[in-house]
């Protein structure tokens, strides 16, 4: 699903006291003055808040038929762009203005979790759960406990390729390779061969202008799902060990210098002055024709094949040391524990976590439904479409790293970002900098 490309982790993150994520008033369905549906009559709107345009539009079509089986509850769909969903939900939820449901990740619901903010997803779901994706159940139970209704799953990460450049270069995309045993490594080579500046020249040529770049081989940037957690696992390192943040292991350094090197040393990759605050830069400029090979999830798929203008494909993940390592990660739907309207609350909870209503996300080819029956639609409308998603698919098959899962995660990666910035622009040596940023997350978890 669309985060737009960022990854659907990554950003600065602004650092929240736990006590200021607990609700001090009422959510805006409060607002209509209406009593909580369940038989009563009256009339209620249920907000659900998401930040996706192409998902909004399924929302809406499967909102139109709940509404049609339930006319005294009224969905509306909040658009909150990506860029700035967390520090909004945060502030919001703090003001008490957050919306009755409201679509969450991994890295951040543990938090709010924690702060009684969260409706729990108990024995009413007992229907609905039957059909949900085991790993999206597992990621979601926290103290044994579920707290979201599975939503949307990105299986693996895949490359997303540009055929007529990639033709034109005479690279192969089938199985690249990254090491940083350079012996050992295609991609390099390959990203070079795409990397073009305006006098034609690529990247691993003599008199290559890299200030002069009109068309870059790779999207390597400060991106958590598409980019680095993927290049951490399949070189054997993590990111996180139970509340400890690790990721300036010797394996993880080695996969973050491969990275930043991709960028300012290669010069095979757009400067991190566009991408670090910027998560829809590389997916924007590949669609433009001036990226080659776009590394990103199913979240994207929808986005490429409406905005793409020529013709494309999708490629396995590049296979490092250890392999092809594919970050997983699904999407639920939380409830405002503090909602007016509770029991109309929990009846759009159910509906998206119904075969029935899970469908529509499905049926628009938007996102990978994480309600299994619903699956059948994605795949129907993909095929009918001449497209083979099954890369990703197979990537969530093989060995993966699992997304972030820290409850101090959004006040761990506010500390460390700002210094990810400077190791990403090239300002700061990656080991001495992943040294301090990983000193600054454990200290902002807690853990220091």
């Amino acid at each position: 699903m669309t985060r737009s490309t960022r990854s659907r982790f990554t950003g600065a993150l602004a650092v929240l006291a736990a006590a200021a994520l607990a609700l001090t008033g009422c959510s805006p369905a409060a607002g209509n003055g209406s009593a909580s549906a369940g038989g009563s009559g009256q009339k209620v709107t249920v907000t659900v808040r998401l930040w996706d345009n192409q998902v909004q539009k399924a929302y809406d079509a499967s909102f139109k038929e709940f509404t049609a089986n339930n006319p005294d509850i009224t969905v509306k769909t909040v658009l909150v762009p990506w860029a700035n969903y967390w520090d909004k939900l945060r502030a919001d939820v703090s003001a008490g203005n957050a919306d009755d449901i409201s679509l969450m990740n991994a890295s951040n619901f543990k938090a709010y979790a924690d702060s009684g903010n969260l409706l729990e997803i108990g024995s009413a779901f007992d229907a609905e759960k039957k059909d949900w994706v085991d790993s999206s159940v597992q990621q979601y139970t926290y103290q044994g406990k579920l707290w979201g209704v599975p939503q949307l799953t990105d299986g693996g990460i895949a490359v997303y390729y540009n055929k007529k450049l990639v033709q034109q270069a005479g690279v192969d995309v089938s199985a690249l390779t990254w090491n940083p045993d350079r012996s050992k490594d295609t991609l390099i080579a390959a990203t070079q061969k795409l990397t073009k500046d305006a006098n034609g020249r690529t990247a691993g040529q003599p008199g290559f202008d890299a200030s002069r770049v009109t068309r870059w081989g790779y999207n390597a940037s400060q991106d958590l799902q598409a980019i680095y957690y993927n290049y951490i696992g399949s070189n054997g390192g993590k990111f996180e060990d139970g509340n400890r943040f690790v990721f300036a292991s010797d394996p993880s350094t080695q996969a973050f210098a491969y990275i930043v090197d991709l960028i300012n040393k290669y010069r095979v990759a757009p400067s991190a002055a566009n991408t670090n605050d910027n998560g829809d830069f590389t997916r924007d400029q590949f669609l433009q024709g001036k990226i080659a090979l776009f590394q990103s999830g199913l979240y994207n798929l929808k986005n490429v094949s409406d905005g793409a203008t020529f013709d494309w494909g999708i490629a396995p993940l590049p296979a490092g040391p250890k392999g092809a390592v594919s970050v997983v990660n699904s999407v639920v739907a939380v409830g405002n524990a503090k909602t007016a309207n509770p029991d109309a609350t929990t009846k759009v909870l159910q509906w998206l976590g119904s075969a029935e209503g899970a469908r529509f996300i499905g049926a628009e080819g938007a996102a990978l439904p994480a309600v299994k029956p619903a699956q059948d639609a994605f795949n129907t409308y993909w095929k009918g479409k001449g497209v083979d998603p099954t890369p990703f698919a197979k990537a969530a098959e093989g060995e993966v790293i699992q997304a972030p899962s820290n409850a101090k995660f959004q006040a761990a990666q506010a500390a460390f970002g700002p210094i990810f910035n400077e190791i990403f622009l090239g300002r700061r040596d990656v080991a001495s900098g992943l040294d301090a940023a990983e000193a600054a997350a454990n200290k902002a978890a807690g853990q220091g």
